[in-house]
């Protein structure tokens, strides 16, 4: 077998999570004098692809450390939603089950198109990556718990709607466009569709059941759309750690690697040499209009 890299490049432009401490580097010591190159880090943990544990939200669940290999290695699916959702859109488990095939106890990686947004790609727009994603309702998260997923993924800033955490407080200006969406769209004010008791729900409600996430998932998302493989993703041996960065894997057979990779050479290619189709940014611009 042979591996795609679902990751997204990692360096001091990578965004965190709003408010998360971004990735700082510096060099203690260089090859003149010392020999070597070596570099101090400071980040938090949720920045970049990145797997959310328990701990993130639930004091008595499992950190990194207890995540068992078998656990985080599994068969999966990747469903795309980018002709589905645009921005403030809610995404359904209906959308995923009329693209692809969900078997009980998968790993789902959604790919809503917003990874098309993030600071690696030409078509950059920070707060579209991150506080104007589409996201799920109660709806798709109790579906996930009845298809007893593995771990979910997400090719953006939360696995959450970002109108239903603590950024519908701090962007006043997104949470007006947001309003005007979902009073057009749903018939309902955002307090209405994402009550209280709603708040944060695919981290509050699911790390309780042992379905915790990936965010920020891309690298070369764009060739294995709709399709099923093998799926990891494998964070640091972190004890105590609520989160950790990592890389996101997918698995396919020799064969099968070798005709994505020529579908890759036809395709665009990002800064970093990732295969990116921007037919899903114009698809994401018509159903945000």
């Amino acid at each position: 077998m042979k591996a795609i890299d679902l990751t997204i490049p990692f360096g001091v432009g990578t965004p965190p999570w709003p408010t998360y401490i971004p990735l700082e580097i510096k060099y203690f010591k260089r090859l003149a004098p010392n020999g070597a190159n070596g570099q101090v880090l400071t980040h938090s943990n949720h920045v970049g692809t990145h797997l959310d544990g328990e701990i993130h939200f639930y004091t008595p669940g499992k950190d990194i450390a207890e995540l068992e290999l078998d656990f985080l290695i599994n068969e999966g699916v990747i469903v795309d939603l980018s002709d589905a959702v645009g921005d403030y859109q809610v995404y359904t488990s209906q959308m995923v089950e009329e693209r692809v095939e969900v078997k009980e106890g998968d790993i789902l990686i959604i790919h809503t198109g917003y990874h098309h947004f993030g600071w690696d790609q030409p078509t950059a727009d920070e707060i579209r990556y991150m506080v104007k994603h589409p996201g799920p309702d109660r709806e798709f998260a109790e579906w996930a718990k009845k298809k007893k997923l593995r771990w979910l993924g997400v090719d953006c800033g939360s696995a959450d709607h970002p109108m239903n955490t603590i950024i519908r407080d701090w962007m006043p200006r997104q949470a007006r466009e947001a309003e005007a969406v979902f009073q057009e769209k749903y018939g309902r004010t955002l307090a209405e569709f994402y009550d209280d008791s709603k708040y944060q729900l695919m981290h509050i409600e699911m790390f309780p059941h042992g379905i915790i996430h990936a965010e920020c998932v891309g690298g070369d998302i764009d060739l294995l759309l709709n399709q099923r493989a093998k799926i990891g993703f494998f964070p640091w041996r972190f004890v105590d750690g609520e989160s950790s960065i990592g890389r996101c894997v997918a698995f396919v057979e020799d064969d099968r690697y070798d005709e994505l990779m020529k579908v890759k050479a036809g395709m665009e290619k990002t800064k970093f040499g990732d295969a990116m189709n921007l037919d899903h940014v114009k698809s994401l611009d018509k159903l945000s209009e």
